[in-house]
């Protein structure tokens, strides 16, 4: 098979000649995330480590990584109650921040250009972004997060209407980075680690937004992804995100104690990619550790409808022939599993 038709037949529930593995890293340290407008050269190194990645370790699934361009840039600094919230527009598409992250799309492709392998473009939902524009740091489960809080507290109906104006700029940059840019699908961001929007409330208030970018993607590409992320253990109620429709759900199974076969089922039988850790056995341990991590992970998912990858980023600094030593392990399971 060729890696799109593999991932097409991971996407439709069939067979697949073995699994197919998706780890990713970002490849700018954490000082340099959303700098992309301001740093020229991490903006450079955002972009090029694509290229080194991909000198040892040619993918079975790529997502572009938009380390220095992560969160959309948001003016929060008039908001003093949730009203305020109203001023916040869609972002334009001919805003700086929507053409840089073209070129950089654009740029990346370019570099994978000889690859068979379907292409995603990283997307962030607006829960995040505004979260991110409202704190310093990130949004994670522990933050201190209290003028959002307030916000939800004050008028959940105008952050609900702030989010659902936030996700149209975000669905119209995907449908370019898709249309123009030939992007196969967005890798969509989605969390609600620690339960910070209460169950009712995600509901009611953030879940729309979310639905919506991915309703748009879908208009246009069908293999878009769901990232339900689980950074460095931080877990979420898969429950949660059952209903949004995407081709896939990328799960963090290990952060929410749960296994692949438990996830897959929970999303009707949708698939499922992860199994690893981020920085355990895959970036730490022998060959035969990590094969036999892998081969631990079929024995309970089986080979429909799964893809081999981690809660979240693994570290930077991995040794990306380890993905390799996944593919070999998932290859040697198929010829002595050939029933799936």
């Amino acid at each position: 098979m060729t890696k799109r038709e593999r991932m097409r037949n991971v996407l439709a529930n069939k067979p697949v000649d073995r699994v197919p593995v998706a780890f990713f890293h970002h490849f700018t340290e954490a000082g340099d995330w959303n700098m992309g407008l301001e740093r020229a050269e991490a903006f450079e190194r955002n972009i090029e480590g694509h290229r080194q990645a991909l000198e040892v370790f040619d993918p079975d699934i790529i997502k572009i990584m938009n380390d220095t361009l992560m969160m959309m840039p948001l003016d929060v600094s008039f908001a003093e109650h949730a009203s305020d919230l109203a001023a916040i527009r869609p972002m334009p598409l001919d805003c700086e921040y929507a053409v840089k992250q073209i070129e950089l799309t654009k740029r990346v492709m370019e570099i994978y250009r000889d690859c068979d392998a379907p292409v995603y473009v990283t997307s962030f939902s607006a829960a995040w972004v505004l979260r991110n524009a409202l704190i310093l740091g990130l949004p994670v489960a522990g933050a201190q997060e209290p003028q959002m809080k307030r916000f939800m507290a004050e008028d959940p109906e105008a952050v609900a209407n702030c989010l659902m104006r936030i996700s149209e700029g975000i669905a119209a940059l995907n449908r370019v980075l898709m249309t123009e840019c030939g992007a196969d699908g967005i890798y969509f961001s989605v969390a609600n680690q620690a339960g910070f929007f209460p169950r009712e409330f995600h509901q009611k208030y953030v879940s729309p937004s979310e639905k919506y970018v991915l309703a748009e993607a879908k208009k246009i590409r069908d293999m878009n992804i769901v990232h339900i992320c689980g950074y460095h253990g931080h877990g979420n109620d898969l429950s949660l995100y059952t209903e949004y429709g995407a081709a896939a759900y990328s799960v963090a199974v290990n952060a929410e104690g749960t296994t692949m076969a438990e996830a897959k089922k929970l999303f009707g039988g949708a698939p499922v990619i992860g199994g690893f850790t981020q920085d355990g056995v895959i970036y730490k341990g022998s060959r035969e550790e990590v094969k036999k991590a892998a081969w631990d992970i079929l024995d309970n998912a089986g080979q429909i409808g799964v893809v081999l990858g981690a809660d979240c980023t693994v570290p930077n600094d991995i040794d990306e022939n380890r993905f390799n030593w996944v593919r070999d392990a998932a290859a040697e399971y198929a010829a002595q599993h050939p029933s799936g």
